[in-house]
């Protein structure tokens, strides 16, 4: 039997110390290092009798590097394919973090029942029966999905080992832990040895792992940074639990873009793919209304046509309201004082609230003309033409800015059916012969010349 080994651990950082001390040097948190046994047996290696042997590796030239493209594996889920890059790399590992109750599990127990791989799917946090459940509401028919619930790893890779799955999905990281390291399970030292035992399981059978982890109240995932940096692949499932709609990004990925976006719909029967999301974020009606107007947007790769609606009151007590949800509150103030000081209007003794329908948040500042232009329509109760949007940005000068990839605005526009999308002049555009009406604007009186 060996010495036991004790480390200090920063519990807000995953720092590793020798010793105790009261300030963690990397993040400087107070009074956050905790002792943990890091090894408790003599480690043995473990080794599936598929398993490739062991060869030792040697430099190549980069012209002697086989770049042949390896297959990916399909998941049938169109919007996870797409914020992967095309399906799960074999010998992956994709781990997968979000709010509780945002549904990660549902996304993932939906997946694996779809696969027509063996899929072997492990519950540290749900019996059996909870999880046949809920599969029987999602997808009632499915023969290649195997359950197992199990937190001890030394147990789940001798299941592996009879089984010998094509895809293995963990739910959750934080709920696993080996005999190898002597502290409670989701400890910084049980997460790392038992990610570090997947890691070698999945690259040495090209096996893809995905894991699902927890996020802490900051948003971040739960554990030590280096877990991130572990994984192949970090993905981030958002969105307001009172809300039917969830967003899931790639934060890091190694085989694909971080750029793209997975849009899903909570229904009863699972999460249902939304290929089209800006005919669902537009609302349906048929009489105008003021305050109304759509704008351009990108999230990551793929344009969006979202709704921005505004409300322009007098203030009924001394202090005016200002009130934003799914946008930047400053920006917003910002906005306000250009239109006061660049084209006169007196916003300054008025409540303004502005709201981004869907419950999404946006950042992209190409959504700052079609603020200006609610703002405008509520104050003077002037209803704008359903078929006109906008997509540009506003400066401190009041001068209309061009936005980036507003070419792939304009035709995912014009697929919509809009007449007349605004624009800044100062933008390079080549399309030729569109159904569109492109009009192009420089400064904020043209915007005023159009709204009032």
């Amino acid at each position: 039997m060996s010495k036991v080994k004790t480390t200090f651990f920063c519990q807000s950082c995953g720092n590793q110390y020798s010793k105790w001390q009261g300030q963690c040097t990397a993040c400087k948190e107070w009074n956050t290092l905790v002792e943990e046994v890091i090894q408790k047996t003599e480690k043995r290696d473990w080794k599936l009798p598929t398993s490739p042997s062991k060869r030792v590796s040697r430099p190549l030239l980069i012209k002697e590097i086989d770049n042949t493209k390896e297959a990916r594996m399909d998941t049938f889920d169109g919007e996870f394919n797409r914020v992967l890059g095309g399906g799960i790399v074999p010998g992956s590992l994709i781990l997968l973090g979000g709010e509780p109750g945002i549904g990660k599990s549902t996304l993932l127990l939906q997946i694996s029942l779809k696969l027509p791989y063996k899929t072997l799917y492990v519950s540290g946090e749900e019996s059996q029966k909870q999880i046949k459940m809920r599969a029987e509401r999602i997808y009632p028919d499915n023969n290649n999905c195997y359950i197992l619930t199990e937190t001890k790893t030394q147990n789940i890779f001798k299941q592996i080992e009879t089984l010998e799955p094509d895809i293995v999905i963990i739910d959750s990281i934080q709920t696993l832990h080996s005999d190898y390291i002597e502290s409670s399970s989701g400890s910084i030292s049980q997460i790392k040895e038992c990610t570090t035992e997947l890691i070698k399981f999945a690259k040495e059978t090209g096996t893809p792992v995905l894991l699902i982890g927890h996020i802490t109240k900051d948003g971040n995932i739960a554990g030590p940074k280096i877990l991130e940096h572990m994984v192949d692949t970090v993905l981030q499932f958002e969105g307001d639990r009172n809300h039917v709609f969830r967003i899931l990004r790639a934060h890091k990925n190694r085989f694909g873009s971080t750029n793209e976006l997975g849009i899903y719909e909570m229904q009863g029967s699972g999460l249902r793919e939304v290929s089209n999301p800006s005919e669902i974020l537009i609302t349906k009606k048929d009489e105008e209304l003021s305050g109304n107007a759509i704008a351009a947007t990108l999230e990551g790769m793929r344009p969006l046509m979202i709704e921005v609606q505004a409300l322009v009151s007098t203030a009924v007590y001394g202090t005016p309201q200002r009130s934003a949800t799914g946008f930047n509150a400053k920006r917003l103030n910002m906005l306000l004082a250009v239109l006061e000081k660049r084209a006169g209007f007196r916003l300054g003794a008025k409540d303004v609230f502005l709201n981004i329908t869907g419950g999404i948040t946006v950042d992209d500042p190409a959504i700052d003309l079609a603020v200006v232009a609610a703002i405008l329509s509520s104050n003077e109760d002037v209803a704008l033409q359903k078929d006109f949007c906008f997509a540009a940005e506003v400066g401190l000068s009041g001068e209309i800015r061009p936005v980036q990839r507003v070419e792939q605005r304009i035709l995912e526009a014009e697929k919509l059916g809009f007449s007349t999308i605004f624009v800044s002049k100062y933008n390079k555009i080549s399309l030729k012969n569109t159904a569109i009406k492109i009009q192009l604007i420089s400064k904020m009186e043209d915007l005023v010349a159009f709204v009032v």
